[in-house]
């Protein structure tokens, strides 16, 4: 069709102006072919929604087109384009892609974008009988693809007046999520003085997440959060409950307030007020399985060792692409008998509570590996504290590393703490196949030897079996089995349990 319309520009030129302006002033709207399909109104309303980065450019000159040649057959309409009609533009490469294909909805685009400029030469007498007869009738022929345009544009503008006058606000996106978990012990555990052995239990957390940008690059976060407790999920002293549910009520509460902004190209900042623990710092934990799993016992117990999560200030520096240093110190002011006490101070004027992070990260595209040291002044997060360390300072060096080839990866970590009257080595290390039959899924599996906690003769170990399941944007379901073993008072505790995990975002 384009052929055609341009051999008959010779005859009348404000028809080839009508024609290729689609190339400049129409393809400026609705994006260059070779980015977008524009071949139906559908896709049309899309790419002016979306329009492709390549903006065109005013064309004042033939030559300023490096793929258009005086040897080029419409080469002589281009110029008088130019020349009498100034309707061509270019593309940034100084390209004009004379020879792809010509729907006629982006002819009818073209068309319209160039009547302003052919009523203004009309206005001037510019325009012979001739040429205003053939335009006419381009715009009787082409009447319904215009009209249809218009109408999709009058409907668009008055979706996005609807939105903006409805917006939750210019800044601030607000995001939920639901965790439900149902457990199943299929064994007897007598550590609690009872019988779990058919008692199934449901635990949930729910949270309401406030992200606020002011620049684009920054996040000012204030996460409201309920949630019914972990103990029913406890068989070995905390390590094997429900991933991220936490210890209180169903009572809401502040759970983050912080903020984190750039500074410059490979500096980050973060400065909370409460909640956020040393594991806040790191870009990456590493380890495969860490969040896509239901055990608690799947993330990294060293970042825990003898801190609390409170008011804190850390950083992260990309020293290159690959190799990232993160650092962060917290305290626990929540707990602390003086809300006045400084942040430097501690819980109740003293050391306790205070926490330090450094991390070294390399972030390879089939191997990370990272090294980290921590340094608590008070017991494990959430009172998972050592035997013996409860106030006692505590140093803790660990090795991160994980492979990954394709969709599998293999990864763990081991980890040493030192603290005052002993020491402990515990260790992680897991498979995950990423996809595995349904796309976005993870299938995984690992073993962690856990830190001694208080009352405890030894490390606890805990074994669990995944498959997280996205059945949309909105749902994920997980189902896992958890094999927890420990000694508590010198008695063999072991249990086997079942857990449905049931993810809701919106």
């Amino acid at each position: 069709m384009i052929k055609l319309f341009l051999q008959s520009a010779f005859v009348g030129p404000a028809i080839l102006g009508a024609t290729l302006v689609l190339s400049g002033s129409a393809a400026a709207a609705a994006a260059p072919v070779q980015s977008q399909d524009v071949s139906s109104v559908d896709a049309l309303e899309q790419a002016i929604l979306d329009p492709a980065p390549a903006l065109l450019a005013q064309v004042t000159s033939v030559s300023q087109l490096s793929d258009v040649s005086p040897a080029d057959w419409a080469f002589q309409a281009l110029q008088n384009l130019v020349d009498r009609y100034n309707c061509i533009q270019g593309y940034p490469d100084r390209t004009f892609r004379g020879n792809r294909s010509l729907t006629r909805y982006e002819f009818a685009a073209g068309l319209n974008a160039c009547l302003d400029v052919i009523a203004q030469l009309i206005q001037t007498d510019a325009i012979t009988r001739e040429e205003f007869e053939q335009i006419r009738r381009l715009q009787e022929e082409f009447q319904a693809e215009l009209s249809t345009l218009r109408g999709r544009v009058d409907a668009l503008e008055a979706d996005v007046a609807e939105l903006e006058a409805n917006q939750f606000s210019t800044t601030t996106v607000l995001r939920g999520q639901v965790d439900a978990h149902l457990g199943v012990p299929f064994d007897t555990l007598d550590a609690t003085g009872f019988d779990e052995e058919d008692s199934a239990t449901f635990v949930a957390r729910a949270r309401l997440n406030f992200d606020t940008s002011f620049t684009g690059e920054d996040r000012l976060r204030i996460r409201l959060q309920g949630s019914s407790g972990s103990a029913p999920l406890d068989p070995v002293g905390g390590y094997a409950r429900a991933s991220g549910v936490g210890d209180s009520t169903l009572d809401l509460r502040v759970d983050d307030f912080y903020y984190q902004f750039p500074v410059g190209d490979r500096l980050d900042f973060i400065v909370a007020a409460n909640s956020i623990s040393p594991s806040s710092f790191v870009v990456s934990t590493i380890v495969p399985y860490d969040g896509d799993a239901v055990a608690d016992a799947s993330s990294p117990s060293f970042y825990g060792a003898g801190t609390r999560s409170g008011a804190a200030l850390g950083a992260s520096f990309a020293i290159t692409d690959r190799f990232v240093l993160d650092a962060g110190y917290s305290v626990d002011t929540e707990g602390a008998a003086d809300p006045s006490i400084g942040i430097f101070q501690g819980v109740e004027d003293t050391d306790e509570g205070q926490g330090y992070i450094a991390q070294l990260s390399y972030l390879g595209e089939i191997f990370q590996v990272a090294g980290a040291y921590v340094h608590g002044d008070g017991a494990l997060d959430s009172g998972e504290g050592f035997e013996g360390a409860d106030g006692q300072a505590v140093d803790t060096f660990a090795g991160m590393a994980n492979v990954g080839l394709g969709d599998f990866s293999v990864g763990g970590y081991v980890a040493y703490s030192d603290f005052d009257g002993g020491n402990d080595f515990y260790w992680s290390a897991g498979v995950t196949v990423d996809d595995w039959l349904i796309e976005g899924s993870q299938l995984g599996a690992y073993g962690a030897q856990l830190p001694q906690t208080i009352g405890r003769e030894d490390n606890p170990l805990i074994i669990e079996g995944y498959y997280n399941i996205p059945f949309n944007e909105f749902l994920d379901i997980t189902p896992s089995i958890v094999y927890g073993d420990a000694e508590t008072g010198g008695d063999d505790d072991t249990t086997i349990y079942g857990v449905i995990r049931t993810t809701f975002r919106f």
